[in-house]
Protein backbone atom coordinates (compact mmCIF):
# COMPACT_ATOMS: atom_id res chain seq x y z
CA UNK A 1 0.00 0.00 0.00
CA UNK A 2 1.49 3.33 -0.97
CA UNK A 3 0.96 4.99 2.81
CA UNK A 4 3.17 2.21 3.89
CA UNK A 5 5.76 3.07 1.65
CA UNK A 6 5.88 6.48 2.21
CA UNK A 7 6.33 5.49 6.15
CA UNK A 8 9.30 3.36 5.14
CA UNK A 9 10.70 5.36 3.26
CA UNK A 10 10.19 8.33 5.94
CA UNK A 11 11.50 6.11 8.60
CA UNK A 12 14.42 5.04 6.67
CA UNK A 13 15.48 9.38 6.28
CA UNK A 14 14.84 10.06 10.12
CA UNK A 15 12.20 12.31 8.65
CA UNK A 16 9.80 13.08 11.52
CA UNK A 17 6.24 13.06 11.57
CA UNK A 18 6.18 16.53 12.77
CA UNK A 19 8.44 17.46 10.02
CA UNK A 20 6.41 15.86 7.41
CA UNK A 21 3.02 17.90 8.41
CA UNK A 22 4.76 21.26 8.37
CA UNK A 23 6.03 20.61 4.63
CA UNK A 24 2.87 19.35 3.63
CA UNK A 25 1.31 22.57 5.75
CA UNK A 26 -1.14 20.12 7.19
CA UNK A 27 -1.26 19.52 11.49
CA UNK A 28 0.59 16.38 12.90
CA UNK A 29 -2.68 14.82 13.43
CA UNK A 30 -3.51 15.79 9.42
CA UNK A 31 -0.20 13.82 8.66
CA UNK A 32 -0.73 10.64 10.88
CA UNK A 33 -4.40 10.59 8.74
CA UNK A 34 -2.01 9.84 5.78
CA UNK A 35 0.74 7.70 7.70
CA UNK A 36 -1.89 5.54 8.98
CA UNK A 37 -3.70 5.27 5.39
CA UNK A 38 -7.30 6.59 6.34
CA UNK A 39 -6.96 9.73 4.29
CA UNK A 40 -5.92 8.96 0.29
CA UNK A 41 -3.29 10.69 -1.17
CA UNK A 42 -3.95 12.61 -4.68
CA UNK A 43 -1.23 12.15 -7.44
CA UNK A 44 -0.17 16.37 -6.50
CA UNK A 45 0.21 15.60 -2.65
CA UNK A 46 2.54 12.47 -3.67
CA UNK A 47 4.79 14.69 -5.71
CA UNK A 48 5.38 17.12 -2.58
CA UNK A 49 6.15 14.09 -0.57
CA UNK A 50 8.53 12.91 -2.70
CA UNK A 51 10.31 15.81 -3.44
CA UNK A 52 10.35 16.04 1.11
CA UNK A 53 11.48 12.35 0.61
CA UNK A 54 13.72 12.83 -2.64
CA UNK A 55 12.25 9.88 -4.26
CA UNK A 56 10.36 9.86 -7.53
CA UNK A 57 6.41 9.30 -6.35
CA UNK A 58 6.16 6.47 -8.70
CA UNK A 59 8.34 4.32 -5.98
CA UNK A 60 5.64 4.69 -3.62
CA UNK A 61 3.61 1.98 -5.43
CA UNK A 62 6.45 -0.59 -5.92
CA UNK A 63 7.25 -2.49 -2.85
CA UNK A 64 10.35 -3.82 -4.46
CA UNK A 65 10.97 -0.41 -5.43
CA UNK A 66 10.52 0.96 -2.26
CA UNK A 67 12.85 -1.60 -0.64
CA UNK A 68 15.59 -0.95 -2.98
CA UNK A 69 15.47 2.78 -2.16
CA UNK A 70 16.05 2.18 1.81
CA UNK A 71 18.63 -0.08 1.56
CA UNK A 72 20.29 2.73 -1.04
CA UNK A 73 19.44 5.11 2.10
CA UNK A 74 20.39 2.32 4.47
CA UNK A 75 24.13 2.17 2.48
CA UNK A 76 24.48 5.61 2.15
CA UNK A 77 23.98 5.87 5.91
CA UNK A 78 23.24 9.52 5.75
CA UNK A 79 20.63 11.92 4.57
CA UNK A 80 20.99 13.27 1.31
CA UNK A 81 17.92 15.47 1.10
CA UNK A 82 18.87 19.25 2.07
CA UNK A 83 17.02 19.99 5.16
CA UNK A 84 16.18 17.13 6.60
CA UNK A 85 16.53 16.29 10.46
CA UNK A 86 19.00 14.16 11.68
CA UNK A 87 18.46 10.39 11.58
CA UNK A 88 19.77 10.04 15.02
CA UNK A 89 18.15 13.12 16.89
CA UNK A 90 16.24 11.72 19.73
CA UNK A 91 12.22 12.22 18.90
CA UNK A 92 9.58 12.96 21.28
CA UNK A 93 6.83 9.89 21.78
CA UNK A 94 4.17 10.03 18.79
CA UNK A 95 6.70 12.04 16.39
CA UNK A 96 7.87 8.94 15.09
Amino acid sequence: MIHINVERIRQARGVTKTHMAKKLNLSLQGYRHIASGSVRLDAERLKVIGLILNVNPSTFFDDKLTELVIKEIDSIGSNDSVGQPNKNKKRKPGEG
